[in-house]
């Protein structure tokens, strides 16, 4: 099958986007890693400057999943680096979105999953485990709910309640 970009996704399935089954989240996030094309189920964790949730699901076999991680768009420190990416990589996860800052950058640039974030932040989060697993997130102006369908490439990144045969 050929890669059908986001931007023809949209194209093609505008009673979608006005229904809201289909949405496109706020361009607000920088790219990271090596795959700037994924998509798969979504796994959703919202924590706080916390990254021991997160650390726990990456140690999962991914099966192709998108994590995608509420940090209430916190800017003070990185909840997300290079070793947990490169355990997601190793455990088959297609990508990581984080509202919320990574670091060690070069490191994930170099992993093959695909990374989305807000910037990078030399300062590492603590690791309480603190967070709520598996509920409905609000990011980028888009809500996001465990187990929908996470499509991103360079245009941007698209939600959907079901997964699309493109």
């Amino acid at each position: 099958m050929a890669f059908v970009t986001t931007a023809e996704v949209c194209d093609a399935n505008q009673e979608m986007l006005r229904s809201g089954q289909l949405r496109a989240l706020q361009p607000v996030f920088q790219i990271y890693g090596r795959r700037q094309i994924f998509s798969g189920p979504v796994v959703t964790v919202k924590v706080f400057e916390d990254n021991g949730l997160i650390r726990h699901f990456l140690e999962e076999k991914g099966n192709g999943r998108v994590l995608v991680v509420d940090g209430g768009g916190s800017l003070r420190c990185a909840i997300l680096g290079g070793n947990p990416v490169v355990q997601a990589q190793n455990n088959g996860w297609a990508g990581i979105i984080v509202n919320g800052c990574i670091r060690d950058v070069d490191e994930i640039n170099g992993c093959d999953i695909g990374v989305r974030a807000l910037a990078s932040h030399p300062i590492k989060a603590s690791k309480k485990g603190l967070g709520e697993q598996r509920v409905p997130l609000n990011i980028a102006g888009t809500r996001i709910c465990d187990g929908e369908w996470l499509y991103a490439d360079t245009d941007g990144i698209l939600v959907s309640q079901i997964e699309l045969s493109v």
